[in-house]
């Protein structure tokens, strides 16, 4: 039974006892008697308005506390002139203005944290409250894709916080693994953020190679142009040696100079890597390209009895530096070359701005996947572990995407992407 109810059968009780007994008092006084039941009903009455009236701001606020409990923060109460109820109406629909409002800012924030996530670069991770991953964004989800092909299960690395070159990345990707805990309805919960480090370590790697080079080019030329001369003068003095000694002289004097020549030229090769100038775009024709630099190769290819295999569809001009590209499509061929080794295939397709080249060869080993891109590092004896390097540099360069994987059945592809064709040849 309800307290309204309550007081509301007290006061009809209360006054039917009351008129019982007047009753039984008043009965040889009928005309006082019925004045008298007549004053309980008015009473009886003015006291049921009273308790309504008493029960309106307890109705208000359960009314109140029913809409808050719902979340309708857009209810708001008009005043009815008595002015304790008008009162309380009045900071009830202040209230509920505030409350609107701050609900209405805290959407209005998650909205725009949410699409700070979903559009960061860095990758974001969440966890539940058992520490199992509960949402990612998209960077995240990329990344997770990255460390899962490594063969890494993602849960353990993230955990781990390292910092590894993901050998499952042909390119070497490296990323930095940050932890952070927030409290969500009182209770604790951990989430990542991923950032990838490969540009910055990449140019980091590069400031260093450049400064290295610079460094050794100096010392080496200073040291080159003094040794030529003083070899040069050497020679004058040829006719002053004995018959007998006097072609051996000249001989091993011609063999120092012409390896003088050669350390200038190896010397120059490095310096070309720090040399490189930012791309001169022109409308090219890559298909052209890629057709030019087999022609060039075309003696080599036999020599080697490599097929090679065009499928050039593409026939669209992009906007790139034409020398430039053209270097990486012959150092990307001679790699293929030098995987090939003999008797094998590469194959250059060119279809939807998307270049890609995959030669027979025995592929990339697991172990050197990571360092592909790293200057100076070389499987080769004679090699000097720039030819990927330049090439990374000059497509970095250009914006343009690439990679260097292993096809399925054997042997390597590298894949550069042109974007969207300028003009049709």
């Amino acid at each position: 039974m309800s307290l309204r109810t309550k007081f509301t059968t007290y006061l009809i009780g209360i006054h039917l006892v009351l008129g019982i007994a007047a009753a039984f008092i008043l009965r040889e006084r009928p005309m006082l008697l019925f004045a008298l039941e007549a004053l309980f009903v008015l009473s009886v009455i003015l006291g049921v308005r009273f308790v309504r009236a008493l029960f309106v701001p307890l109705d208000l606020i359960r009314t109140g506390a029913e809409l808050i409990s719902e979340r309708d923060f857009t209810s708001r109460f008009v005043p009815v002139g008595q002015p304790e109820m008008d009162m309380l109406i009045e900071v009830y629909n202040r209230m509920i203005d505030r409350l609107r409002d701050e609900r209405l800012a805290a959407e209005e924030r998650h909205e725009l944290l949410t699409k700070i996530v979903e559009a960061s670069t860095a990758g974001i991770v969440i966890c539940d409250f058992d520490g199992n991953i509960e949402s990612m964004n998209p960077a995240a989800r990329e990344m997770s894709g990255v460390v899962q092909a490594s063969g890494l299960p993602f849960e353990s690395w993230l955990e781990a916080g390292r910092r590894p070159a993901l050998h499952g990345d042909s390119l070497g990707r490296r990323f930095k693994v940050s932890r952070g805990v927030f409290r969500d309805r009182g209770f604790e919960k951990t989430f990542y953020i991923i950032e990838e480090m490969t540009e910055e370590l990449r140019l980091t790697e590069k400031s260093a190679y450049e400064k290295l080079i610079r460094m050794m080019s100096h010392e080496v030329n200073n040291s080159v142009g003094a040794v030529r001369s003083l070899l040069e003068s050497s020679l004058r003095y040829a006719p002053q040696i004995g018959e007998a000694d006097r072609e051996d002289f000249r001989s091993a004097l011609t063999i120092a100079s012409a390896r003088i020549d050669a350390l200038n030229r190896f010397m120059a090769a490095f310096a070309d890597v720090v040399r490189i100038p930012p791309p001169a775009r022109m409308p090219t024709n890559v298909a052209g390209i890629v057709e030019r630099v087999t022609a060039l190769l075309r003696h080599e290819l036999e020599d080697r009895a490599i097929r090679v295999e065009l499928d050039l569809a593409d026939r669209g001009t992009y906007y790139v530096d034409e020398n430039q590209i053209e270097q990486v499509v012959l150092n990307v061929f001679r790699n293929a070359i030098d995987a090939v080794g003999r008797d094998g295939t590469i194959a250059a397709t060119l279809r939807d701005g998307a270049l890609t080249i995959a030669d027979s060869g025995p592929g990339i080993p697991e172990g050197i996947r990571g360092e592909l891109f790293t200057p100076f590092f070389t499987t080769k004896r004679e090699g000097r572990g720039l030819g990927l390097t330049i090439v990374q540099e000059i497509l970095a360069n250009h914006a343009l995407p690439f990679s260097l994987t292993n096809r399925e059945g054997g042997g390597a592809e590298f894949r550069i992407g042109f974007g969207v064709v300028s003009s049709r040849a």
